[in-house]
């Protein structure tokens, strides 16, 4: 037996050899690191965790959680959440950021780097180091499942100039930004969570739409994300993940992008029913990402390891790709190093009021709609529970919902199950002025085009296809957002926002 095979499966193997687990990032289970967890980590040489809602407790639990993390991971440890605002923020005790359309809504670079600054001052004060926003996806499809107000609108340069103030803002403080998804995920009527979406669009229509904002922001991103999606007329077979096409010769070659590449995780049915999430992280890994997100039980996080392990003595990787892999991602992590910074009172109350004013900005008005005299007969049909899904924060339930309503003399609330369903019957209501609020990312009108005399969408702007009456814009259902449509409701406030999407609801007859 030679000593190259008495070795275990991750330990080096000679000159070039890369430890799977500094190309890897993992996810954990709970709100504390576990010795088994700890052991794991430490033993496979893993830098990178990234935490989800079920791994935050209160900020002083989160702060623990992040000190033990760092001392297991070492000194170029990345510790990454999903902070981008809107209805994606996984930390729900920070300052409640606005989603990025709700920022398109208002188009102030000045606010939205100041925002991206208050996010990571939050992040820092946990104890988190690599953000993965913002999203640059150009939101120009009406019907896709997943971006929506994630997006920060419809024109690639708005979502250029937006997106570059909120990351330089947000790195000014100190935490490392990631823009996704490569090459755009804006296009698409299928939720990669669930299914491999396509995109058939030749380069050049990419290049007017889809890549501008990563072009423009390809030498001051620190990282980008990649897109599990097939683009057939640049790679037939493989997602943006794992093509060589789109990594190498266009974010590469054709951008010029130096910076680290994670991909998406390759646990999303778009990858994992179709190759696994080991196979993905060496394919992943040979088209050119430099750290594959690993997430999945222990037994599947071991597999990723070993199977980039045995790709490495086989000779699938070229050794010098691997190196300037790790090198990108260890200069990540030294120019924000991991550790926390206190977030003071003062700090906190002034961003708390920041993200208050920035939500006030963003209401939009689409139509005319008028707020409800105090003492009208109203009818208020919306969604009892909205769950969260692998994406988003859990949705405003039905009781916050009549919170909206509290100054209002004489309202008939209706509590649905499901939203998506409701049909025009339905909202039939005599004398009584119907508002429909929409709680809810899912689009309505299975049943039919609807009609109201007010639509209130918390959630999905797009909603407004979908309803016959004037409708009144949040862009999110945080606490600020909701405490700026009451406003309007009452008549304390206007609705200064523009859309930047395309928003032009049907008219009543």
């Amino acid at each position: 037996m030679t000593a190259s095979a008495r070795r275990g499966p991750h330990e080096p193997q000679g000159a070039g050899w890369v430890a799977p687990g500094r190309l890897v990032m993992v996810d954990i289970e709970g709100q504390h690191l576990d010795v088994e967890t700890a052991d794991f980590l430490r033993r496979e040489r893993i830098r990178a965790v990234c935490l989800f809602r079920r791994n935050l407790g209160s900020e002083s639990e989160i702060r623990q959680l992040t000190r033990a993390l760092r001392e297991v991971l070492g000194e170029n440890a990345l510790i990454a959440m999903d902070q981008e605002g809107g209805a994606v923020a996984r930390a729900g005790s920070l300052p409640a950021a606005p989603a990025a359309m709700a920022l398109g809504a208002v188009g102030d670079e000045a606010l939205a780097g100041q925002v991206g600054a208050a996010v990571a001052r939050g992040l820092r004060h946990l104890g988190v180091n690599w953000n993965f926003a913002p999203v640059v996806d150009v939101n120009n499809n009406p019907a896709n499942p997943v971006i929506g107000v994630r997006s920060f609108g419809s024109d690639p340069q708005a979502v250029a100039r937006l997106a570059g103030a909120w990351m330089r803002g947000a790195q000014g403080a100190g935490v490392a930004c990631c823009i996704k998804h490569f090459p755009g995920h804006g296009d698409t009527h299928v939720d990669s969570h669930h299914a491999l979406p396509r995109v058939d669009k030749a380069l050049a229509e990419l290049r007017a739409l889809e890549l501008v904002p990563f072009a423009a922001l390809a030498q001051s991103a620190p990282a980008v994300m990649t897109a599990h999606i097939v683009y057939p007329q640049l790679d037939p077979e493989r997602p943006a993940t794992l093509s060589p096409t789109l990594l190498q010769t266009v974010l590469r070659a054709e951008l010029g992008f130096e910076g680290v590449v994670i991909t998406d995780a390759l646990t999303m049915k778009a990858v994992q029913e179709r190759w696994g999430s080991a196979r993905a992280a060496v394919l992943a890994l040979s088209a050119g990402a430099d750290m594959a997100l690993a997430q999945g039980s222990r037994d599947e996080q071991r597999a990723v390891l070993a199977a980039i392990a045995d790709a490495q003595r086989d000779g699938q990787f070229d050794p010098a790709r691997l190196a300037r892999s790790a090198a990108r991602l260890d200069a990540l992590a030294a120019r924000h190093p991991a550790g926390i910074v206190d977030l003071d009172e003062i700090q906190r109350s002034a961003d708390e009021a920041l993200m208050a004013q920035a939500h006030a900005r963003a209401l939009t008005a689409v139509g005319e709609p008028l707020a409800p005299a105090r003492d009208a007969r109203l009818r208020v049909i919306t969604q009892g529970r909205v769950a969260g899904t692998e994406v988003s924060e859990a949705g405003v339930d039905a009781a916050t919902v009549r919170m909206l309503f509290a100054g209002f003399r004489d309202v008939h609330f209706v509590e649905v199950e499901d939203l998506s369903a409701l049909t025009p019957d339905a909202l039939a209501a005599g004398d009584r002025q119907v508002v429909l609020v929409g709680n809810t990312r899912a689009r309505y009108a299975q049943g039919g085009l609807l009609a109201a005399d007010l639509h209130l969408p918390l959630w999905n702007p797009f909603q407004v296809f979908d309803v016959q009456a004037p409708a009144v814009l949040a862009w999110g259902f945080a606490p600020p957002a909701l405490q700026s449509l009451k406003a309007w409701l009452e008549g304390r406030c206007g609705t200064p926002g523009r859309a930047p999407v395309a928003l032009d609801p049907p008219r009543r007859a």
